[in-house]
C-alpha cells in the first residue's frame, strides 16, 4: 500500500472540510480510495493533526477488549472505532473480533516474536530396579493392543473405500466397521470411527432394506424413455399423479438427479422476411396469448429443417386455447402452396359460427393477395407481428423450440423423408399425449374434450 506523508493527508482533509469537493471527487482527483480519505477525516476530527501522523505500537489485552466492547455495545462501524481509538491498521479490529470469537480472552494476548525455541527431547528414564512395575493387568494390556490394531486397520480401509479420502458420512463409516468386524472387536472399531452403537445398527438396517425408491426409479425411467427424454421432473410428476398417487415434485427431481435424467435444451429458427411484398395487417393480437374458447385465436408461422444439405419446411396452425396444432403442412420448398395448403386444412375444422383471429409474422406468404382473400372470404381476421419483433408471435416460436429440441435434435436423420415421418408422429404425440402444466396436467386434445371445456 502506498505511503502518504502528513502534509498530503492534512491538505486533502482540510480541502474536504472547506467544502471544495466531495470525498469521492477528491479521492479520484488524487488517485486514492475514498474510504481511505474518509478514515483520515474521521481521525482528524477526533484527534486533530496527531490523528494523521504515523503510529506504531502494541496493544494490550485490556485495550483490545475495550475496543471490541465499545464497538458491540454501540453498534459502531470499524472505521468509526478506528477514528475513536486512533487505530491506524485497518484490519486490526476485524482480526481481534475473529480471535475473540474463536479463542476468547486468551486469544487476544500478544504472541512472542521471533522463532520458536527448539523442543528439547528428554530421553526416557532407564528402568531401574527401584521403579514400580506396570500395575495394569494382562486383560487391560490385551484390550489396549486390540484397540491399537483397530486404530491402524480402520484408516487403511477408509482410504481404500473412499479412493484416498477419509470416510465422512455415517453410512460409509458403518460399512467400513461392518467389513472389519470379523477381525477386530466392535467396541474398538466404533471408538476409532467415532460412531455411536445405535447409529451403526441403524445404518445396518438401512443397508439390509436396500433402495426403498427402486420401484419409483424404475417408473420414472420408463416414463422418461417413453417420451424420449422430452419430460423434465415437473411433467414426470404430473404423469405419476394421474395414477392417483400424491407425490412431491422435489422427490422426483432428486431421484432424476440420482439417475442423471434431465430434459433437453432448445435452440432456434428460420425467418421468412423478404422485404415489402403486398400489404401488412395491424398487430391485433397484441401478445394476448390466452383464449376463452377453441377457434378464437390462431397463430401460425413457417420453420426450416436441414438434413444432410436438404431442406424441409413446416407450416402449422396453433390454437391458443389449448396449444393444439389443428393443421399443418410439410414441403421441401417454402412456396405459397405450403401456407395455402395449411390454411385449407385449418378451415375444415371450423364450425359454422367460428371466425378466429389468425396471427402471423410479416412473411411474404401471408401478404399475398390470394391468402388475404381466403381469410376475408371465410370471415377470419388477419393480424401480423410488428416488423422484426419475434416476441409478438412468441407462442408459435415456443412450439418450434419445443419441436426442435424434443424431436429434431433428439435423433439423427439421414434423409428428409425420415424427418417427415418423425414430424408427423411428434405432432400427433404433442396433441394427444404430451401433457402441459398450464392445462392442468392434460394434453391439448384431452383439455379440449374434457366435460368442463364443452
Amino acid at each position: 500500500m502506498a505511503k502518504y506523508d502528513e502534509q498530503f493527508k492534512q491538505r486533502l482533509v482540510e480541502a474536504y472540510l472547506r467544502g471544495e469537493a466531495g470525498c469521492k471527487a477528491l479521492s479520484a482527483r488524487h488517485g486514492i480510495h475514498y474510504a481511505l480519505l474518509e478514515r483520515w477525516v474521521a481521525a482528524y476530527r477526533e484527534h486533530g493533526a496527531a490523528g494523521l501522523s504515523r503510529k506504531y505500537g502494541n496493544y494490550d489485552v485490556q485495550f483490545k477488549m475495550q475496543v471490541l466492547q465499545r464497538m458491540r455495545d454501540e453498534n459502531l462501524l470499524v472505521r468509526q472505532v478506528m477514528a475513536l481509538f486512533d487505530i491506524r491498521a485497518p484490519g486490526s479490529i476485524t482480526k481481534w473480533a475473529r480471535l475473540y470469537d474463536e479463542g476468547g480472552l486468551d486469544a487476544l494476548a500478544p504472541r512472542s516474536r521471533g522463532r520458536p525455541r527448539k523442543m528439547t527431547i528428554t530421553p526416557p528414564d532407564k528402568p531401574t530396579e527401584d521403579k514400580a512395575p506396570d500395575a495394569r493387568t494382562r486383560e487391560d494390556l490385551l484390550k489396549e493392543n486390540e484397540y491399537l490394531r483397530a486404530e491402524i486397520a480402520y484408516p487403511k480401509k477408509a482410504r481404500c473405500a473412499a479412493a484416498g479420502e477419509e470416510a465422512s458420512s455415517a453410512k460409509e463409516k458403518a460399512q467400513i466397521v461392518q467389513e472389519l468386524r470379523s477381525c477386530h472387536p466392535l467396541a474398538s472399531l466404533l471408538k476409532v470411527a467415532k460412531l455411536a452403537r445405535s447409529t451403526f445398527y441403524y445404518q445396518l438396517n438401512v443397508l439390509e432394506m436396500g433402495d426403498r425408491h427402486a420401484g419409483l426409479k424404475t417408473e420414472i425411467r420408463t416414463i422418461y424413455d417413453h417420451h424420449r427424454g422430452r419430460y423434465g421432473y415437473r411433467r414426470v410428476t404430473e404423469v405419476i399423479r394421474q395414477t392417483g398417487r400424491l407425490i412431491n415434485r422435489k422427490k422426483i427431481q432428486r431421484l432424476m438427479q440420482q439417475l442423471q435424467l434431465r430434459s433437453l435444451v432448445r435452440p432456434k429458427k428460420y425467418r421468412s422476411w423478404k422485404g415489402e411484398v403486398g400489404l401488412a395487417a395491424p398487430n391485433l393480437l397484441a401478445r394476448q396469448f390466452e383464449a376463452e374458447r377453441p377457434n378464437q385465436k390462431w397463430v401460425t408461422d413457417v420453420t426450416e429443417f436441414n438434413v444432410a444439405g436438404q431442406k424441409l419446411y413446416l407450416s402449422p396452425v396453433l390454437d391458443l386455447y389449448n396449444g393444439e396444432i389443428i393443421a399443418h403442412q410439410i414441403a421441401q420448398r417454402p412456396s405459397f402452396e405450403l401456407v395455402n395448403g395449411m390454411l385449407k386444412k385449418a378451415l375444415r375444422v371450423l364450425r359454422p359460427r367460428d371466425q378466429p383471429l389468425l396471427h402471423s409474422d410479416q412473411g411474404w406468404q401471408y401478404r399475398m393477395p390470394a391468402y388475404r382473400r381466403t381469410l376475408e372470404h371465410h370471415g377470419l381476421t388477419q393480424s401480423m407481428s410488428r416488423k422484426g419483433n419475434c416476441l409478438d408471435n412468441a407462442a408459435m416460436e415456443s412450439f418450434f423450440g419445443t419441436l426442435k429440441s424434443e424431436c429434431f435434435r433428439l435423433e439423427r436423420f439421414t434423409c428428409v423423408d425420415q424427418l417427415r415421418d418423425a414430424l408427423e408422429q411428434y405432432i400427433r404425440y404433442y396433441n394427444h399425449e404430451r401433457i402441459k402444466q398450464k392445462l392442468k396436467g392434460l394434453s391439448p386434445v384431452q383439455y379440449r374434450t374434457q366435460p368442463l371445456a364443452a
